[in-house]
């Protein structure tokens, strides 16, 4: 193929993912994500780098892990001294666009030769001029949410960000960035939800796009601030989960009690879920409840599937789609009512915040129906991307493979075991753990704390930590030297055993 490819790269923030999929009960549903995955790969078992926004978003720009790009924390910040495959793209003849939530350190997309929407920080989009043009262009009105449940953090609400927020309250976010604890609705059509705004923001783009009919290749990265809480969806995708007929079995690991966990699993900011900072057990709210919590995280999944979908139909319509690859993913996971009971992610290493989806598209290369067992990273994405649009990281060492040759046929062979890290959740909470994944097992080494280890296969919720028990001592012998292997070739300086 002589011409270079488009590339679009659609990211979700914080989505809850692991075993959803296959419990016996409601699921959210994912027509868009599905469909893109039937018509090229979908990956099973893709992990985030980091559980983090900050760290993982960096990797996904760098192919490097945190403890080398050193954005530790969401606001750790060390300048860019290493290679962002956005200006590698740009240096390749590409037109970079990127829309939606940066998060990844210092500056912005704008920064890394992409035009488009974005801010620097986490940021609001909702108190944005680009959203108040929209705004008149489409003569919407300004979104405004109905909050059923609000979750109290107070150190946060100490300072006096989302200030208004309280249980059985119309609301609009004016602080300098959204987030907040909350369950409720979107009151206004959807289009203001900020997932519509951006998918709009990026459809526009591509109809510029193809009236240009320029050879010149594109790449197109929309980073939505949902499915993160605060869980507003409109009314149309909460009517397709009715409240009378979800009925959803306790998730696994809702009752777990926490023996044999290092401290991170208990930490809980958000009341009344955890009080003074610690997650609060049994569970101080009851299944009735979280079932409602989860309807709401489903429907806005939902509703973010079909904002991802405006800009994959809006390719096919225009016909963009015929050299295009799309890779549609999420940063990491989410708690949701998993160990224990948590409503926001933690400094823990569970598969629930740890696995997250992940599709990639290429009509022509990839062969269709692909559904993947292998174990790949947020670490190999920017790698990927590069190697399709023909060139490579070359100003420093990466730490990530691309996909390409597994997804083409071209190799068979892949690495049967993988790392992630993490430095805490920050805030206050700094640890050192690193995750190694292999064949049933994982094991989690926690500098200072007690390690961990596991039988994913005979007990997928992490509910038994085998790490002590001499009849496991081989596989942790083995799992712990992979680990070694992986800190080594990474040139990891955290010594975690």
């Amino acid at each position: 193929m002589s011409q270079k490819p488009n590339i679009i790269f659609i990211q979700n923030d914080h989505q809850a993912y692991y075993h959803w999929e296959w419990e016996n009960g409601p699921v959210p549903m994912r027509p868009n994500f599905m469909k893109l995955a039937a018509e090229g790969a979908c990956f099973t078992h893709s992990y985030c780098a980091t559980p983090l926004c900050g760290p993982t978003r960096r990797t996904m720009l760098t192919g490097l892990f945190a403890h080398t790009h050193k954005q530790y924390h969401n606001y750790t910040d060390p300048p860019y001294d290493h290679e962002v495959y956005l200006d590698t793209l740009a240096e390749a003849g590409y037109d970079n666009y990127y829309f939606g939530k940066w998060h990844a350190g210092p500056g912005a997309a704008n920064e890394h030769r992409c035009s488009g929407f974005s801010r620097t920080d986490y940021s609001n989009p909702y108190i944005q001029p680009e959203y108040k043009e929209y705004l008149k262009r489409y003569n919407l009105p300004q979104a405004l949410h109905h909050i059923d449940r609000y979750f109290d953090i107070p150190e946060i609400s100490s300072r006096g960000d989302w200030a208004e927020c309280a249980d059985d309250v119309d609301y609009q976010c004016k602080a300098n960035w959204c987030g907040e604890h909350a369950v409720g609705s979107t009151l206004t059509p959807k289009e203001t939800h900020e997932s519509f705004f951006l998918a709009t923001l990026a459809c526009e783009q591509l109809e510029k796009l193809a009236k240009s009919e320029s050879d010149q290749p594109f790449s197109l990265r929309v980073d939505f601030w949902g499915p993160h809480q605060p869980h507003f969806p409109t009314q149309e995708f909460l009517d397709l989960y009715p409240k009378e007929d979800f009925v959803l079995p306790e998730y696994g690991s809702y009752r777990n009690r926490l023996q044999g966990k290092p401290g991170a699993y208990y930490r809980e900011r958000s009341s009344p879920f955890g009080k003074d900072d610690q997650l609060i057990i049994p569970s101080a709210v009851n299944w009735d409840e979280w079932t409602e919590i989860i309807r709401h995280a489903f429907a806005h999944i939902t509703m973010l599937d079909a904002a991802g979908g405006m800009i994959v139909d809006k390719l096919k319509e225009l016909g963009l789609d015929k050299n295009t690859m799309i890779i549609w993913t999420t940063d990491h996971g989410d708690a949701l009512a998993s160990q224990g009971g948590h409503f926001d992610k933690g400094s823990y290493m569970s598969e629930e915040v740890m696995r997250i989806p992940c599709a990639v598209k290429w009509d022509g290369v990839i062969p269709a129906g692909q559904v993947r067992d292998e174990l790949i990273s947020t670490i190999d994405y920017p790698v990927t991307i590069l190697d399709a649009a023909g060139t490579a990281f070359t100003k420093n060492k990466v730490h990530g493979r691309s996909l390409l040759p597994l997804l083409t046929g071209k190799t068979d062979q892949w690495e049967d075991d993988l790392m992630a890290e993490t430095f805490g959740h920050g805030y206050g909470e700094d640890i050192n753990s690193r995750m190694l994944v292999h064949g049933d097992y994982k094991l989690i080494a926690n500098k200072e704390s007690i390690a961990e280890l596991y039988n994913l296969r005979t007990d997928p919720f992490e509910l038994h930590n085998l790490y002590e028990d001499p009849a496991f001592a081989d596989v942790r012998a083995d799992l712990e030297n992979r680990l070694r292997e992986w800190q080594k070739r990474t040139d990891d300086p955290v010594e975690v055993l």
